[in-house]
């Protein structure tokens, strides 16, 4: 469900980032005897000015289907960004950045060993605000916290667009991200192209997820790229029981 953020909570939140980067940069460059004093008024006002002119240009002041902020522009001081999904030939993709970002480059690159080789062009990540429709899944696009792979080769609307097999690699993939990530297979409406963060800001089980996925990648052994039996009993179980909750949402 679509919600605006009103504008005294976005000024509110406005003036408490500035005030904390104000305060942060100052603690970092005056000496240690001066880290009582206040900030400067004018240096303060600057920086409220500065963050309202970013935001200004970056958000939209709603948020997509799973509670994330819609942004209008990316590659641009926002919080979307083309980032990279290493070991694929992709250009990068347009996609929040942090936490999110950590846990849908593991799905792309996931899909990339275990499905099909994916190629440039493959993946689309955010996408303009008019481009989609608010209230549906696809939203989640605007927000930076969604990827479309191949969107048309798994059309809109449609389902059985994946092999059986391939469909248990997508269940153990999901399973892997701990029910974080839904498929959009699974919505009333399938789009088998689309995943999508299903938490909102701030949830703890996606920093979790993300930590976990960050040390896989320090891990020889470990996260995409390496083997694993999908058929194993755990991983099944585990698969099928998310699987049962998700389809059921």
């Amino acid at each position: 469900m679509t919600v605006n953020i009103s504008r005294r909570a976005a000024l509110r939140r406005v003036a408490f980032v500035a005030a904390g980067v104000a305060l942060g940069s100052q603690a970092l460059s005056v000496p240690a005897r001066a880290a009582g004093n206040a900030p400067d008024p004018d240096k303060l006002r600057k920086e409220i000015r500065r963050v309202q002119e970013r935001n200004k240009r970056a958000l939209t002041g709603v948020v997509s289907k799973n509670g994330w902020e819609v942004e209008k522009i990316a590659d641009d001081h926002g919080s979307i960004y083309t980032r990279p999904v290493p070991g694929t030939p992709l250009d990068g993709v347009q996609m929040r950045m942090a936490d999110v970002e950590t846990v849908l480059v593991h799905v792309i690159s996931r899909f990339h060993y275990e499905i099909d080789t994916l190629r440039k062009g493959d993946v689309v990540g955010w996408r303009k605000p008019d481009a989609v429709r608010r209230g549906r899944a696809e939203s989640n696009l605007a927000s930076g916290t969604a990827v479309q792979i191949r969107p048309g080769s798994y059309p809109a609307g449609a389902r059985g667009g994946f092999y059986p097999m391939e469909e248990l690699v997508v269940r153990d993939i999901l399973a892997e991200c701990e029910g974080v990530v839904r498929w959009g297979g699974d919505d009333s409406r399938p789009d088998e192209s689309l995943f999508y963060i299903d938490v909102p800001p701030g949830e703890e089980r996606l920093a979790k997820v993300a930590a976990k996925i960050r040390d896989w990648n320090y891990t020889p052994g470990r996260g995409a790229g390496v083997l694993v039996d999908h058929l194993q009993p755990r991983r099944r179980a585990d698969a099928e029981r998310l699987a049962a909750r998700q389809s059921w949402a």
